[in-house]
């Protein structure tokens, strides 16, 4: 199988998956999850930044509504298509490393992946990452093989963009100076223009938003110090286990094996160019996240940009050991696992097993559109209250549902938490009636602070035999304003 004909089975196979994915959505009838409608808020309001992320998944967001108008499939399209086009450029980076079939199950392998099965799904800043991660791998190999300007471009190009998805970009630099360091010919360009105008062009891309963050106070920055708690330092071997637990989901069982396997080989590994670019791409941010699961906190997704070149390391290993039916056994094993959770719905009702809260994967995404139509007609009844919720993602599901013209997150402390806490003021609207939406039908601390307050009574929608959604709504009027 040449260049060709394994682009061409890849794009059929990529464009087969996601519109099946496509379809999978509306198949299992879910709602947003919170960060999804979190950030489609943020898409109706363009900025350089906000509060937990950089801006390109909200511009992306944008875009996609432009086109398809506020739809479900909309919001999910950025990620339905990011993974696809990273699996795109992984072939590239196989086919130009090794060879097209490595290329080809490379990204074949990373399009099946458990975590790229569960991402695909749902929006989020891991997909345009990803995307740029692979693109900045493949521009500096090539760069490296060429010495092109039009390569090192594409290092800042990907470089800027992924700093605009997520700052755990960051790592790419330390990675691809470690490529540089280790090769006499690396060494020798650093003492070049090329990599330091690549570096100067991802500046550039991500200076908007750090600009952003100046002009209010470094909202985003403080976020991601208080999710890593860099200020508090402990030993976590817990978390350590849970996070390493979750790597292991991520990647799937057997492809695991084969990357612990190429770890043990390191040594000889280390000897070759290719083999050595791709694992200075996997073991330092794994390390270095690793640490900080042992030491503090760290979600499982952070160490996702591992597996881009994770793929391409284990596919090419297996291969070059005489292991192509473990390899594609386990790309295969991925796709079933894959299989079994889109329909593990199907298969409980076909196996008469109840779907529960503990064993409904998708329960977050589920009933806010319910609640939605029950709310809809309260909100209609006060067209000049201003909406207010205490928790992100009561609020995040009622702006995305019902878009309220105003509204507020109740707020006393002054504190940020959430962009609704940095940009909304709830002292803006003291002649304004508010309609207070909460989980707790006990809202003294809130209602202390008006003139008047009346229950307008409760909202339940069921899902699951012990688990519903259930919320009280107030009507307030008078605010005094937040203790002092």
């Amino acid at each position: 199988m040449n260049t060709a004909q394994s682009f061409r089975l890849l794009l059929l196979v990529a464009v087969v998956l996601t519109g099946y994915r496509a379809w999978v959505i509306g198949h299992l009838g879910i709602d947003p999850y919170v960060d999804e409608a979190y950030y489609w808020g943020w898409s109706q309001a363009l900025d350089w930044g906000y509060y937990s992320k950089p801006p390109l998944i909200a511009g992306m967001i944008a875009a996609s509504e432009a086109m398809l108008g506020h739809t479900l499939l909309a919001l999910k399209l950025p990620s339905l298509l990011c993974y696809p086009l990273t699996a795109l450029v992984l072939h590239a980076l196989g086919d130009r490393m090794f060879t097209a079939r490595v290329g080809f199950w490379s990204a074949l392998a990373f399009l099946t992946l458990p975590l790229v099965s569960t991402l695909g799904l749902f929006v989020s800043t891991d997909a345009p990452l990803l995307l740029f991660w692979a693109l900045g791998i493949y521009g500096l190999v090539a760069a490296r093989d060429t010495h092109a300007w039009r390569h090192w471009l594409l290092v800042g190009l990907a470089f800027g963009l992924g700093m605009m998805s997520k700052y755990t970009m960051i790592a790419f630099a330390g990675s691809a100076l470690l490529v540089l360091l280790a090769e006499p010919g690396g060494r020798r360009q650093l003492l070049s223009l090329k990599p330091w105008t690549a570096l100067v062009i991802g500046v550039l891309i991500f200076s908007p938003n750090l600009w952003w963050n100046v002009a209010n106070d470094f909202p985003t920055f403080r976020h991601t110090a208080e999710i890593t708690r860099l200020e508090s330092r402990g030993w976590a071997p817990g978390e350590f286990v849970e996070f390493i637990g979750a790597q292991w989901l991520s990647f799937g069982p057997l492809l695991t094996l084969g990357l612990l396997w190429a770890f043990i080989r390191t040594r000889r590994l280390w000897r070759e160019d290719r083999y050595r670019r791709l694992l200075l791409f996997v073991l330092p941010l794994l390390l270095l996240v690793s640490f900080q699961a042992l030491t503090g906190r760290a979600n499982g997704n952070w160490a996702a940009p591992i597996f881009v070149a994770g793929c391409v390391l284990v596919i090419a290993f297996l291969a070059e050991s005489g292991r192509w039916r473990f390899a594609i056994s386990a790309v295969l094993l991925n796709l079933a696992l894959g299989l079994t959770v889109y329909h593990w719905p199907d298969i409980a009702r076909i196996g008469g097993i109840e779907l529960t809260a503990k064993n409904d994967p998708y329960k977050r995404a589920r009933g806010w559109s319910a609640l939605a139509d029950e709310l809809k007609p309260v909100l209609a009844a006060h067209p000049d209250a201003v909406v207010v919720a205490k928790d992100r993602e009561l609020l995040a599901q009622i702006i995305y549902r019902l878009q309220p013209r105003d509204y507020a997150s109740w707020n006393p402390d002054g504190g940020v938490a959430d962009h609704y806490q940095l940009t909304t003021d709830l002292n803006r609207y003291r002649d304004r009636p508010v309609l207070l939406v909460s989980r707790s039908g006990l809202i003294d601390d809130v209602a202390g602070r008006f003139d008047s307050s009346l229950a307008l009574g409760e909202i339940a929608v069921p899902i699951h035999r012990n688990f519903e959604r259930r919320v009280s709504v107030f009507l307030l009027t008078g605010f005094r304003g937040y203790p002092e």
